[in-house]
């Protein structure tokens, strides 16, 4: 967006506080905040949030937030009053396996640039003398994180803003969101006239419009209200978490913020109080119709009985808080989403309406800066791809889907986690049509943007298989895998696996301007003749990479792309001309990776292409038919060996499948999933979007190079050049690591661990893992941190398996 355009922000909590004081601070002055309530003690979570700040989490970017809302909100001040408290934060453990989460925990902090540490159960009760240090195994000690006080950290930046020009204006509930042509134009408002912000129902109320180029909805959990206004869906769900104060404690000092997560509580210090948080409750989802508009408060009445067995856990842990009993209690309203990370973006459905909804107090001048300078630059310097609001598919934005979802990201809040987990329900959503022969197969299904995507086959375990694999995972990384998956792999490098690849994104591109606007958007040359594929990357205007792409032309003017997901389908909407048509077709099709060095035996009898390698060379794309079943035939492959992807629509996919099956029976065909697939990708070093490389990466970086053609123009190349600072590399470990573990070189974090896997033919376990340039050298030795262990580990040159890439192409 080019100049300094009107922009209405709706909400004066801190997150709306927080985007005016970085939009001002990055020269975008013509800025109106709105609020309903009073300023600034508004009714929504801003007002009643206890406001801790504990900085570490698994997602490197939630992270980042934090700590940039501990950077900030730790200069501001208020007519004296600090805007943040540095006390520190502590998570105690009272079993050994959380005991072990703990470590895992401090890994994160480790790799995302946290300082924190684990601590005896000695140094717990130093740190927090009414705690038993008998309850406790020990503790994770993070120095720098506190006690945000959102009331002080709103006014002092909105006054900050204010002074850059920004209005705030209470007793102003929006009522309508303006647009013409699929653009805002400005927000419909009403303005109390009590001179009582706003709080009177019954008073009378003027009508107005304020003009503006960009509405940023930060409304918290009225924000679903707010994008009914605009035609926008809101996935948020306002659920109640609880909160009260102890009796006073006259000897009271200093306390760094607690968590006792192995119960679902949080513990702070008010004076001379001890404040208790309770995620431990029954699910109490608030619908977004239950929370009126113009409602002085979006807080619930207190419900004791939900809180007596909380208080109980939390006496178990601070006996002192035995001595009296709690008072003050307010059952909050914060916002969830389906997956836990917040909402932030512009809505496809509208331009320029933007949201930051579902942001903790945590996470709040963080994210206010990613929108400010992705509003104001087109870009972030933060990695906001978990946060971007076109990440959820259709199915998961049904009101049904949002609720259910975000019950269980509030019961699972303070849960131990494993990378594997699939969520319980609702499931199943999509399957493939080949689904039905996957169970009678024995599949274990995970789950992914819906999809039930089978992770090995039970049918496969009187299969050989490689016990090395086995024995190189405890029991952390042996959960949500089997031994299975060795034998899948073995059959896709000896003979020939079926992989079911229908939940990769399919996207067709028509069109006039199709050649020209992919030649823009995307790096390399699609320019090709039809019948060619070509791999490609999407980069931001940074030249970080948004996505890599597998580009099919069929014909002149039409194209097949092999996308990542929902965010790619909406960035080439976004930027498609008018002369460009495109459409998802994923859920009419489905495909079967056919990989092996007999899947050229398979096809051939039971196709009328000829599949020969001069016919049918690597990376072109064929029409015809599999049997009966007409299929689009790319000579493409995931896991490194000779293969095809064969598409076909959805309703011929189970026949497709059966007749595949049938003809590979003689050559010892096996039905493949996730598990064999990552360790056979990681062997061959492909790269994952998303998990491998993200918009912080540059292709060079990434060792992506090879995807770039610099000889014409594209979307961040002129961004391109500097020399790398880290890259991605391959880690020969001595045992199996999990992912987002630290990388240490003479005991100094130099990185950390992307996708980590068992690597069935080369006999190794693999990482990747993002180091600095001087470290990314083979033979280099360094050390992962998993859990409590030091992994030895070795630089290794890539790709591990099958260099010269000849059996691939034969």
């Amino acid at each position: 967006m080019t100049g300094r355009p009107r922009v209405v922000i709706i909400g004066a909590g801190i997150v709306g506080c927080a985007i005016a004081d970085e939009l001002g601070m990055r020269g975008w002055t013509d800025l109106t905040v709105v609020d309903q309530g009073p300023l600034f003690t508004t009714g929504g979570s801003t007002s009643h949030t206890p406001g801790l700040v504990f900085q570490t989490h698994v997602s490197k970017t939630m992270t980042e937030f934090a700590a940039y809302t501990v950077r900030k909100y730790g200069e501001l001040h208020l007519d004296g009053r600090p805007g943040y408290h540095r006390v520190g934060g502590l998570e105690v453990a009272t079993t050994a396996p959380r005991m072990l989460d703990l470590h895992r925990r401090r890994g994160w902090a480790a790799s995302y640039g946290v300082d924190g540490e684990i601590v005896d159960p000695g140094r717990c009760a130093e740190l927090w003398p009414l705690l038993d240090p008998d309850m406790v195994h020990g503790g994770y000690h993070v120095p720098g994180d506190g006690q945000a006080d959102p009331l002080v950290c709103a006014e002092a930046q909105a006054a900050r803003a204010a002074a850059k020009g920004a209005r705030f204006l209470p007793g102003t509930r929006v009522v309508a969101v303006e647009q013409r042509a699929g653009r805002v134009t400005g927000v419909r408002v009403t303005v109390a006239e009590t001179g009582d912000g706003g709080s009177s129902r019954t008073a009378r109320a003027a009508s107005t419009v304020i003009p503006a180029d960009v509405v940023v909805c930060a409304a918290g959990c009225w924000g679903p209200q707010v994008g009914r206004m605009a035609g926008v869906t809101v996935p948020l769900q306002p659920m109640v978490h609880q909160y009260a104060l102890s009796a006073r404690l006259p000897s009271l000092g200093p306390l760094p913020i607690l968590r006792h997560q192995e119960q679902g509580l949080f513990f702070r210090r008010h004076g001379d109080r001890v404040g208790v948080g309770s995620y431990a409750h029954r699910p109490m989802p608030v619908r977004p119709a239950e929370i009126a508009a113009g409602a002085a408060s979006a807080a619930r009445p207190f419900t004791e009985k939900d809180f007596v067995p909380a208080w109980h856990e939390a006496v178990a842990l601070l006996p002192e808080l035995g001595t009296g009993t709690y008072s003050g209690g307010v059952n909050g309203v914060s916002s969830f989403t389906p997956d836990g990370f917040p909402l932030v973006g512009e809505a496809a459905e509208l331009e320029g309406f933007w949201l930051a909804e579902a942001v903790r107090v945590t996470h709040s001048a963080g994210v206010a800066r990613a929108l400010a300078e992705w509003l104001v630059d087109g870009f972030s310097s933060f990695d906001l791809h978990e946060c971007e609001l076109g990440r959820f598919e259709p199915v998961q934005l049904s009101p049904s889907y949002v609720e259910e979802r975000g019950m269980a990201m509030f019961a699972e809040a303070y849960d131990i986690v494993h990378p594997l987990r699939p969520i319980k329900s609702p499931r199943p959503l999509r399957t493939s049509p080949f689904h039905e022969r996957h169970r009678e197969l024995g599949a274990v299904f995970l789950e992914g943007a819906g999809w039930e995507q089978p992770h090995w086959f039970e049918a496969n375990a009187h299969l050989d298989r490689n016990a090395a694999g086995e024995a190189a995972r405890d029991a952390w990384a042996a959960r949500h895998w089997s031994p299975v998956a060795a034998a899948e792999a073995r059959a896709a490098r000896e003979r020939v696996a079926l992989f079911d690849m229908t939940p990769l994104t399919r996207i067709e591109v028509a069109g006039p301007g199709a050649v020209k606007y992919l030649q823009w958007i995307s790096t390399n040359n699609v320019a090709k003749p039809p019948g060619s594929v070509t791999y490609t990357l999407l980069l931001d205007a940074s030249g970080g990479i948004r996505s890599d792409l597998t580009v099919a032309r069929l014909a002149d003017d039409l194209f097949q792309i092999g996308a990542n997901g929902s965010l790619d389908l909406e960035w080439l909407r976004r930027h498609a001309p008018d002369d460009v048509y495109i459409r998802d077709i994923t859920s009419g099709t489905c495909c079967v990776g056919v990989w092996g060095p007999h899947a050229r035996n398979l096809l051939a009898p039971i196709t009328d292409m000829d599949v020969s390698a001069d016919a049918f060379p690597y990376f072109a794309v064929r029409s015809g038919h599999v049997g009966e079943v007409p299929v689009r035939a790319m000579r493409i492959s995931l896991v490194g060996e000779l293969g095809w992807e064969l598409y076909t629509t959805a309703d011929l996919g189970l026949r497709l499948w059966d007749t595949l099956w049938a003809a590979g029976a003689p050559l010892g065909v096996a039905a493949a999933g996730r598990a064999a697939f990552t360790s056979l990708r990681l062997e061959k070093g492909y790269r994952r979007w998303g998990v491998d490389m993200t918009p912080e990466h540059t292709p060079y970086e990434a060792g992506l190079a090879f995807a770039l053609r610099t000889d014409k123009e594209f979307v961040g190349r002129s961004a391109l050049g500097a020399a790398p600072q880290r890259r991605l590399v391959p880690l020969l470990t001595s045992q199996v690591v999990m992912g987002a573990e630290p990388v240490r070189a003479g005991g100094e974090v130099i990185g950390h661990v992307t996708s980590a896997a068992y690597g069935h033919t080369i006999d190794r376990p693999i990482a990747y893992a993002w180091l600095a340039t001087p470290y990314a050298v083979v033979d280099t030795e360094v050390e992962v941190d998993y859990f409590d262990r030091k992994v030895k580990a070795i630089v290794a040159a890539e790709p591990l398996y099958d260099p010269a890439r000849e059996k691939i192409r034969r």
